[in-house]
């Protein structure tokens, strides 16, 4: 196991101590589900002060870095630096009826000398089962102190594939039902669990083979990208190319998985 780094060892720190208010409130929401307000401003509150406490840990340890956050935007920081990118929450819909599946996602975004910004750290903690999926640039995808491999499945039909399904205001029906409609017939099973962030960090650990989905944000599904790289994996936009965060499509798996979903749903968009 390679050495944590000094920004790792900041963003798994920052984690843990949201994570101690989160596991509180959700045992918390578990018991609003019989009032009649129902828990979902709670679950706001809960989901905005995550990320006070995240921007807290992590700005303190480098004040001069810029800050993307789901629920506050943007908060600039110097240009030449890099910046956090951060879902305190990634399942919060799971969080609100009371599903024990969601997650603390951050990554660190770094100017390159092409004048591009590239993913070199990213963090997926999973606050209830205290799974903490991280990847450095160059170091390879770990689940704390286990290297992390993508599946090595290459059938289609022996291979579970998560996805994301489009629901009230978000995502493209029409676009979704072709993929799935062309995907599931091939495959042995298909998922959704309800937050990206652990379904790329899943399929980095080998327990889904391969994920699609469309209308994500860059928080996301930063860390996650990162680590399906760096655990061997591919990830890409639905046409095949490397902008996924920017065409807001993401596909993931090993290199045969990969293509061979590719293919399947090229297809169905013709």
């Amino acid at each position: 196991m390679p050495s944590h780094s000094g920004v790792m060892t900041v963003m798994d720190r920052a984690a843990r101590k949201a994570a101690v208010k989160l596991r509180r409130d959700f045992n918390e929401v578990q018991q609003l589900q019989v009032s009649r307000k129902g828990p979902a401003d709670f679950v706001s509150m809960a989901d905005k002060a995550a990320e006070e406490t995240l921007y807290e840990e992590l700005s303190r340890a480098r004040p001069d870095w810029g800050f993307l956050g789901e629920e506050g935007g943007e908060r600039a920081g110097d240009p030449n630096k890099p910046r956090w990118i951060v879902d305190p929450l990634d399942g919060t819909t799971n969080f609100l009826h009371g599903m024990p599946h969601f997650a603390i996602s951050i990554a660190v975004e770094e100017p390159m000398a092409s004048g591009k910004r590239e993913i070199t750290s990213g963090l997926v903690y999973q606050p209830l089962t205290d799974e903490a999926f991280w990847a450095e640039k160059g170091k390879g995808a770990w689940l704390t102190d286990r290297r992390l491999r993508v599946s090595s499945r290459r059938d289609l039909a022996d291979c579970v594939i998560a996805t994301g399904i489009p629901f009230l205001g978000h995502g493209d029906f029409a676009q979704w039902s072709r993929i799935f409609g062309a995907v599931a017939p091939d495959v042995a099973g298909i998922r959704r669990f309800g937050s990206a962030a652990l379904d790329l960090a899943w399929v980095a650990a080998g327990r889904y083979d391969g994920y699609w989905e469309s209308a994500l944000q860059s928080w996301d599904v930063a860390a996650g990208i990162l680590l399906v790289r760096e655990a061997g994996g591919f990830v890409t936009d639905f046409r095949g190319g490397d902008r996924a965060i920017e065409r807001q499509e993401v596909l993931a798996g090993n290199d045969q998985v990969h293509s061979r979903l590719h293919k399947v749903i090229a297809g169905a968009l013709r």
